[in-house]
């Protein structure tokens, strides 16, 4: 480990403060007051401690660091010029919140290599911490700690910890014991609407110590005090809190120490009185070759490590195995794999809720994937997530490959994003599709960094019953459905669950929403078909004998109504077809030529949805008759709750003429 002087800390951490301070001038927008509350920290930990090679920024048994105060993000764009990463230049930083630029005014996942996470929305980051966590210690369990042994840290600030996520986030980590975390608290008592004790007086480590963390609290401007709190926390035996007093935007003459360090420029003549304070005699975006040269050696100081553990990667016999979960790619006989499986539906089309035939092609995929961590905000037997050879990863075992994750529904997507985004595994977990409520907002970051990130979402209509209006989703599926690069699908029988699990597992760049049913469907795909049909979103189920005079679009539990109307309207001389569209996002990337044949031309359209009509007139058109849901539900068995609101197979009789 190089060991620095208090005063080299010091001065390193000033270049910090400097880019941080004149790039959020120059965009005359940005927080500068947390990267210069924070330097210091941020300097001890990325030349002491850190595991990492900016040469190589995708080394899988690096360190990560989230910073999930994202709105400090010079702090991390600063630490990424300076320590040598090749795709962070000074023209990055002196374009900061520009338009296509790198530096983003939240770190943005993907606009640079070590951004490990997009940040910004408080509270995401310490929970996608967890995640990293948890997938290093599950492969760490899988591989050993010659190929994966390595440490998550996260930067919080106060917003991040008056979050509600934050408390759901840091009792899954007492409770599974993550000892390879280690979070820094910027405990500067400001947030943007003036001192902290104004809106809370939360003691944040006796909260930490009651979740079963390991805690201490350090001086942010002594180096050796930081140093040693970091030095201890490598060998902890659970997850590790260090609350880090500091003052926002530290070294400005008037506004430091206040709100107005936080979220705006500091302005010519406070940025003249902090380089004054500093000590800092360089024009803006000017740091001497000396400290550049003492930066760029920390960012180095990793290349003897990973190359030693390249040499044991190579010399593994589970390198292949590894190599692959690590690029992302499935097994091989994947697709083999859901074709028998098919092939089994075939030979004896069952008739059950899609929730348990979710279940059950768990129980095929999750044989063949090794790579999947499932899991269940306590509802496990009712999502029915948890297959037959899944074991709970738990504190005594980060082998087993399913997370209880509580009634923590906000914190389990926010986990599941850091489960992906660290590599190596592709996590899947489930809840009530009303409670997407308490999901979205990690829901919305997994399809925004493109993330592979399943949600199993059970209970997806009226057809849920008994529990009434509050559990009863209406207007959800169209809610999610307008979400960019989010898949949303709703099988309506066995087969098709097993092409919608089939596309979410293959599709690297977008999250998945698996919305299913509490109750039984009769089986509507009956015959083996090799292609999977739900890859065009729409495709005709049932077709019409001749020409077709009614079209009836349907999703999930209502293509069984629909084929039934069919059958009705087939019956008295009304040649119908039914089309099932268990993805409208699927289908809108299908080419022109097959969306108008879908389409077709016949005037009397249907579209039947226990739901709002938000996004069905792109079939129907304006003029056409949808068969849902206006209002919200009601309590009562399934089947009552369908003939009060009119979805059924005479309501859509009745509405064909």
């Amino acid at each position: 480990m190089t060991h620095y002087s208090a005063d080299q800390t010091r001065h390193m951490a000033n270049a910090i403060r400097a880019l941080s301070m004149d790039a959020v001038q120059k965009a005359n927008s940005g927080h500068p007051g947390l990267p210069m509350g924070t330097a210091d920290i941020a300097t001890v930990l990325f030349t002491q401690f850190l595991k990492f090679d900016a040469s190589d920024p995708h080394w899988p048994d690096r360190d990560r660091f989230i910073l999930s105060a994202g709105h400090g993000s010079m702090l991390l764009y600063s630490l990424l010029y300076l320590t040598g990463y090749s795709d962070m230049t000074i023209d990055d930083i002196r374009n900061f919140r520009q338009l296509g630029a790198r530096t983003a005014g939240h770190p943005e996942y993907g606009h640079a290599t070590g951004i490990e996470t997009t940040t910004g929305p408080l509270g995401q980051g310490i929970a996608n911490a967890v995640g990293f966590a948890i997938a290093e210690r599950h492969l760490n369990a899988a591989f050993g700690d010659g190929i994966v042994n390595h440490k998550t840290y996260a930067l919080v600030g106060d917003g991040c910890l008056m979050e509600g996520i934050s408390q759901e986030a840091i009792t899954l980590a007492g409770h599974l014991k993550l000892k390879n975390l280690i979070v820094l608290w910027d405990d500067n008592g400001i947030s943007i609407d003036g001192k902290l004790s104004m809106t809370d007086s939360t003691n944040q480590i006796a909260r930490f110590a009651a979740s079963g963390w390991a805690v201490s609290a350090v001086d942010g401007y002594n180096a050796g005090e930081i140093s040693a709190a970091l030095a201890a926390a490598q060998d902890a035996d659970r997850p590790v809190f260090i609350a880090c007093k500091t003052v926002i935007g530290y070294g400005a003459p008037t506004k430091s120490g206040t709100s107005g360090a936080h979220g705006s420029p500091l302005g010519p003549e406070e940025i003249a009185g902090a380089r004054k304070a500093l000590g800092w005699d360089y024009e803006p975006f000017v740091v001497p070759n000396e400290l550049i040269d003492a930066w760029r050696k920390a960012g180095s100081r990793g290349a003897a490590d990973r190359a030693a553990w390249t040499a044991r990667l190579a010399a593994s016999p589970k390198k292949e195995e590894f190599t692959r979960r690590n690029a992302g790619t499935l097994p091989a006989n994947f697709d083999a794999v859901i074709a028998g499986y098919k092939q089994e539906l075939a030979k004896n089309p069952p008739a059950l809720a899609t929730r348990n035939s979710s279940q059950n092609a768990l129980d095929v995929i999750n044989a063949a994937v090794p790579e999947t961590v499932g899991g269940s905000a306590d509802l496990t037997g009712s999502n029915n997530t948890k297959s037959k050879e899944l074991k709970p990863l738990n504190a005594a075992d980060y082998g087993g490959r399913y997370i209880y994750y509580g009634i923590r529904e906000h914190a389990m997507a926010a986990a599941m994003n850091g489960l992906a985004l660290h590599g190596g595994v592709i996590p899947y977990g489930g809840t009530f599709l009303v409670f997407t409520d308490y999901c979205r907002p990690a829901i919305r970051l997994s399809a925004l960094m493109q993330q592979r990130v399943i949600y199993v979402m059970t209970h997806d209509s009226i057809g849920l019953g008994e529990d009434g209006p509050t559990h009863q989703p209406v207007e959800h599926m169209a809610a999610l459905r307008v979400i960019p690069n989010l898949a949303v699908y709703r099988p309506c029988d066995a087969v098709e669950t097993a092409e919608c699990w089939q596309l979410a597992l293959q599709d690297a760049t977008r999250p998945s929403v698996l919305a299913l049913t509490r109750q039984k469907l009769k089986p509507a795909r009956i015959a083996y078909v090799e292609e999977n049909l739900c890859a065009k979103g729409a495709y005709v189920v049932a077709p019409a004998e001749g020409a077709s005079h009614i079209v009836i679009f349907a999703s999930g539990s209502e293509v069984e109504i629909a084929i039934a109307a069919k059958a009705k309207l087939d019956a008295a001389g009304k040649p119908t077809r039914v089309v099932s569209v268990p993805s409208m996002e699927n289908f809108a990337q299908q080419d022109a030529a097959y969306q108008a044949e879908l389409m077709g031309h016949e005037k009397i359209r249907i579209a039947i949805e226990a739901g709002v009509r938000t996004g069905w007139d792109r079939f129907i058109g304006t003029e056409g008759t949808f068969i849902g849901m206006t209002g919200f539900g009601a309590s009562g068995p399934a089947e009552q709750l369908y003939e009060h609101f009119g979805i059924t197979a005479d309501a859509v009789v009745k509405a064909a003429g």
